[in-house]
């Protein structure tokens, strides 16, 4: 699939992230699962996450939150503006939370959020190395 014309086409293709946040994280380790979708796009890039929560909350609640998070954050940004992949190119954070495509739905007593991020994958990810490599020096 991988080598097929993927200037035309959406190719469903593995990903080692969630994997990798296992790593990183490991009280999340084996309980998340990742898909990646190549599309032809020049580097602009969206992730979705899909938590089940034992609780009830209002897609305002995950949405206040996830603001408040992004306060003096120089990694994570916000914004609540309809915003598509190219608007995304040169920003410095990390990921970008979408407040506009939070979802919630219920299932039974439980309920599926979904929450939205996106990210230059170049830029963005060399802004996060650079953060990174920046702290060590002054260790």
């Amino acid at each position: 699939r991988a080598s097929r014309a993927a200037a035309e086409n959406i190719i469903p293709h593995t990903t080692g992230a969630a994997k990798a946040i296992g790593l990183v994280i490991p009280e999340l380790s084996g309980k998340l699962k990742g898909h990646a979708q190549r599309v032809p796009v020049k580097t602009g890039s969206v992730t979705e996450l899909v938590s089940i929560l034992g609780k009830k909350v209002t897609a305002e609640e995950v949405n206040n939150a996830l603001k408040n998070a992004t306060n003096n954050n120089e990694s994570f940004g916000y914004t609540d503006e309809e915003i598509v992949s190219s608007d995304i190119i040169g920003s410095h954070f990390g990921s970008v939370f979408d407040a506009t495509q939070t979802e919630i739905t219920a299932v039974g007593d439980l309920q599926l959020v979904k929450t939205v991020a996106w990210y230059d994958n170049e830029y963005g990810f060399v802004t996060q190395l650079i953060r990174t490599l920046e702290k060590f020096a002054k260790l």
